[in-house]
């Protein structure tokens, strides 16, 4: 399978700068590297995307997370893995990826599990990484880019 077109962030340049800065600004907000390694994993697993799967488990392989870890994030709540922080952001990272999958997109229970591990600007970044790596997803998904091809 080939891409369809190349990238549309090499496309409109702004755009990839745009994507960087939303990242580095998230990365400001005390959340840890790796819980938003978690989170762009199980969203993109989510979301079929190859691409973003394989960076992110590469990712948190690299910086040092255990295979049952990385492994486990696709089936999370049946694993001994993760501790109520990351379990309650990856609940809200399944939720603001399957926002159609339910009448209230993000239940109260999952958004009140968040808010008691998370503060306000750390809830923000992680909101925020949630819709980055949807839209890194989306755009990759749409435009068929393989996991392993160079950009």
């Amino acid at each position: 399978m080939e891409a369809r077109m190349k990238h549309p962030v090499f496309v409109v340049p702004d755009a990839m700068q745009a994507l960087q800065a939303l990242g580095k600004a998230v990365h400001k907000t005390g959340l840890s590297p790796q819980l938003i390694e978690l989170v762009n994993l199980r969203a993109s697993q989510i979301n079929g995307c190859s691409v973003c799967v394989q960076m992110h488990a590469q990712s948190l392989k690299t910086a040092g997370e255990s295979d049952e870890r990385i492994f486990g994030v696709a089936a999370w709540r049946e694993t001994p893995y993760f501790d109520e922080a990351e379990r309650a952001a990856l609940a809200l990272a399944e939720a603001a990826t399957r926002l159609c999958d339910r009448p209230d997109a993000v239940p109260d229970e999952i958004w009140d599990d968040a808010a008691k591990h998370f503060d306000e600007e750390a809830l923000s970044g992680l909101l925020l990484a949630i819709a980055q790596i949807n839209v890194w997803n989306r755009l990759n998904a749409a435009t068929r880019q393989m996991a392993g091809a160079a950009w």
